[in-house]
């Protein structure tokens, strides 16, 4: 098992929600025993996604992936949902992909309109392949990412008991 692998749908390198995924990440490893963290960063695998074929650096990302305890899925908010980005690379992950995985959906996004497609978008999908979605998804407005620190410390607060208890004792 990998600990807690990060995924991140924004197709700009070095993004927002690169940083806000990483810190929410290890705001949840500071209090979880759950071994690395890995980070799979999207925009660097954005063309090998829609190429026909295996790409080595698509195959690793699926298997740290597949190899994970708890996973934390973000993307920022595009017309309202999460990126095609994060919807290619996850397509080609097969049923039940994520079984017996803790995964946390996080989305960045500029208005609040859009705060419930963390829910009613990328939680099913992650739901579709499998995984576990014990908290509500963690939508995160770019006005507060001034206080984003005290934000995903209460968050983390609030997840890791739900987490510890859809993953047992393997994680705390």
């Amino acid at each position: 098992m990998s600990g807690i692998v990060t995924v991140v749908g924004n197709p700009r390198e070095g993004s927002r929600t690169l940083a806000v995924a990483e810190a929410a990440a290890r705001a949840i490893g500071s209090r979880l025993a759950a071994g690395p963290h890995e980070v799979v960063d999207l925009s660097a695998l954005g063309p090998h996604l829609l190429a026909p074929g295996a790409s080595p650096g698509v195959e690793v990302a699926l298997e740290l992936v597949r190899e994970a305890d708890v996973l934390v899925v973000a993307s920022p908010t595009y017309k309202g949902t999460y990126t095609g980005l994060l919807k290619a690379f996850l397509d080609r992950l097969p049923p039940d992909a994520l079984a017996g995985k803790a995964a946390l959906p996080l989305l960045v996004m500029g208005d609040a309109k859009h705060a419930l497609a963390v829910e009613v978008h990328l939680r099913p999908l992650l739901v579709e392949l499998g995984a576990t979605v014990p908290t509500p998804g963690l939508a995160v407005l770019e006005s507060q990412l001034p206080a984003l620190d005290d934000l995903l410390s209460a968050w983390a607060d609030r997840v890791v008991p739900a987490l510890s208890l859809a993953k047992g004792p393997s994680i705390v």
